[in-house]
């Protein structure tokens, strides 16, 4: 599936000094981990949208986390292996499609075209992977054939729908990406799309990864019956098949710890026999609207195409965004942008009077030191906002060349045009 353009990526003068090698926040160990290159390469696996609802800004905070985590890696001279997946085979877009009276793949597929004009407007580095699960009902199959044929997973038998499960046993380590007890599992795999109930089941928390046929729901010929791929599996398939049964970075929202991509990385270790699937497994904070969280369910929807269309620089908004961590639940408001709006202005203003060069090369290494700390956007963005506040006014050529400087910093490391 086709993914959206490439925006430009300045690349910094070699003279302003050396890039900082990134550090992020693993969930499984709790604790800042290096991300290292294999040959010069970093996969990134990225969770996408089921797209049956517009991009709100809790998708547009997590796709600017990895985003920004890709401008640092390339900023270190990096080649980035980014794969995104589509869940466009999903329990959800069927019910959205029905309740509308649409036909579920149309109703799909204008979402996917909607998610990435917002992610061109914002200027997201595009995966060179954009895979829907349709596209890989394939891939997925061979999966689930070999985790049976390990004893990995197991049909239900002497049922009217003869699902496949994987079973929690297949790992001798399953639930250290979560680090989740027994009840906090259980709790989550409810609220998020587990079956805790199903007759058959060995144990209540095996993860569906194939679904029977049923009447009125899309299926596929395979050679333990027609159906569909369950939802951790599709992650873990499109992943592995293009970035091995090891890669860098795993991420995704804080909602997808558990089950999701503690199974997705389960399937991937029982199938190939790796000890972990991802060096570090990255996850985003969730985003409140004026201080409730924000959920299709409670319809407090923020939208990313309806604030361009009010006319809202996209910039504003990886500011108002960035203005607090991406690991942390955060709020948005008319307040948040305002600010936001105000913060872009001020720098614009400031880069035409710019300075001097010491103190502008000075700017670009703290902002490489802040992003590479785990992404501390509040402290780059304090930094420049102290820059901005001491530049005097300064009209030399010195100065202009200062405020090229910043201009392309900001522009590489943060995404931010001004």
């Amino acid at each position: 599936m086709q993914s959206w353009p490439r925006p430009e990526v300045p690349r910094l003068d070699p003279a302003l000094g050396t890039p900082v090698p990134l550090v992020l926040f693993d969930t499984a160990d709790q604790d800042l981990t290096p991300i290292s290159a294999q040959e010069g390469k970093v996969g990134m696996y990225v969770c996408g949208i089921t797209p049956y609802d517009a991009t709100h800004l809790g998708h547009a905070a997590t796709y600017l986390a990895f985003d920004l985590a890709y401008r640092q890696l390339l900023d270190n001279g990096h080649e980035v292996h980014y794969v995104q997946n589509i869940t466009d085979v999903d329990d959800p877009l069927f019910e959205r499609a029905e309740r509308d009276g649409v036909d579920w793949k149309e109703l799909g597929n204008s979402q996917i075209d909607l998610f990435r004009s917002d992610m061109t407007a914002l200027e997201v580095l595009p995966p060179q992977h954009y895979v829907g699960v349709m596209d890989a009902v394939d891939e997925v199959i061979e999966m689930v054939q070999g985790l049976l044929d390990n004893g990995s997973a197991y049909q239900i038998e002497g049922d009217e729908y003869p699902d496949i499960y994987a079973s929690i046993d297949a790992t001798k380590h399953f639930g250290y990406e979560s680090n989740y007890d027994r009840e906090t599992m259980e709790k989550f795999f409810a609220e998020r799309g587990g079956d805790l109930d199903r007759a058959g089941k060995r144990d209540p928390l095996d993860a569906l990864i194939w679904r029977a046929a049923r009447e009125g729901e899309p299926s596929w010929d395979a050679p333990f019956g027609k159906g569909r791929p369950g939802w951790h599996i599709e992650c873990s398939a499109i992943a592995t098949n293009r970035l091995g049964s090891h890669f860098a970075i795993q991420g995704g929202g804080s909602d997808l710890i558990f089950p999701h991509h503690e199974f997705s990385a389960a399937h991937a270790e029982a199938l190939h026999g790796e000890e972990r699937m991802a060096d570090v497994y990255v996850h985003t904070g969730m985003i409140a609207l004026d201080g409730v969280k924000m959920s299709k369910s409670l319809g407090n929807l923020v939208f990313v195409s309806k604030l361009t269309a009010a006319g809202h620089d996209p910039s504003a908004i990886r500011l108002g965004v960035f203005a607090t961590h991406y690991r942390s639940d955060r709020d948005w408001s008319d307040a948040v942008l305002t600010t936001a709006e105000m913060r872009l202005d001020h720098w614009r203003q400031a880069i035409v009077r710019a300075g001097n060069e010491p103190a502008a090369k000075a700017l670009v290494a703290e902002m490489r030191s802040a992003l590479a700390d785990d992404l501390d956007t509040p402290r780059a963005l304090a930094a420049i906002d102290s820059w901005a506040l001491s530049v005097p006014e300064n009209d030399n050529t010195e100065a202009k060349a200062a405020g090229r400087i910043v201009q392309q910093a900001v522009h590489a490391l943060l995404g931010v045009r001004l």
